[in-house]
């Protein structure tokens, strides 16, 4: 399909809950699909929502082999979830390094749940249901809240821990390794 534009943080769109997808397995959620696919490998994104191109439904995608983003972060399957569900596993939470595709050369030190379980479908209407942890649980939990409304640094608990990749990185306070 076609590499689309990722609304940056200041639209008002970013900030509104995504509606359900009503029905899976639809020409136009899966030319939705690839669109995320494409727009987020074009920007070289771990994961990207449908809210942060302009399409207010409940589709995430994810995956993470090789990204120079993230150096360090262990591989996440490639993942096409709707309407997701998350239930955390515990209480342990853990901060780690985020930047997002909306909020493009920052990073925050953003606290996430290290252990949960999602569900939801696929966009052919498959059954997911994963229990995860690591980066892999962080960045469900990033493009999750995408469809809540909610952007990372609204997660931020200080926000000395928030800033430019560059700033950051010449003060030695942004550690590439993710949680």
């Amino acid at each position: 399909m076609a590499e689309r534009r990722v609304l940056k943080l200041g639209d008002p769109r970013l900030h509104e809950a995504a509606s359900a997808v009503a029905e899976v397995n639809r020409p136009e959620l899966h030319g939705l699909v690839q669109d995320l696919w494409d727009t987020m490998r074009a920007r070289s994104g771990a994961g990207l929502a449908a809210p942060q191109i302009g399409v207010g439904l409940r589709v995430v995608v994810f995956a993470l082999q090789f990204n120079p983003r993230y150096p360090e972060a262990e591989p996440v399957p490639e993942t096409v979830l709707v309407n997701p569900v998350l239930r955390p596993l515990g209480e342990a939470r853990e901060e780690g390094w985020e930047g997002c595709l909306s909020v493009p050369y920052m990073r925050g030190l953003v606290p996430r749940y290290t252990h949960l379980r999602y569900s939801g479908t696929d966009a052919y209407g498959n059954i997911i249901e994963r229990e995860v942890s690591g980066f892999h649980a962080r960045v469900v939990q990033h493009e999750c809240d995408h469809l809540d409304g909610i952007i990372y640094p609204q997660r931020i608990r200080d926000l000395s821990q928030f800033g430019f990749e560059e700033e950051l990185s010449l003060a030695n306070r942004y550690d590439t390794r993710p949680c």
